[in-house]
């Protein structure tokens, strides 16, 4: 009896794992602290230079009239 049942628990086992592979989670993945820091100061930048250029195309539009 105790060897058909550790057979059936070594099998058994085996497939829970193989299902856990299949059902992969929807957490998002973790993003560092630092790496975090880093893309906001990367969307910082941008935004000040879409922003500024922004106002250097409005400026050259008023100096052309």
């Amino acid at each position: 009896m105790n060897r058909k049942k550790k057979i059936y628990e070594t099998l058994k086992k085996k497939d829970k794992r193989a299902n856990a592979k299949l059902h992969k989670s929807n957490k998002p993945r973790y993003i560092s602290k630092a790496q975090r820091a880093a893309l906001e100061e990367e969307q910082a930048a941008q935004t000040t230079s879409t922003v500024s250029g922004a106002s250097d195309a409005t400026s050259e539009s008023l100096r052309e009239d």
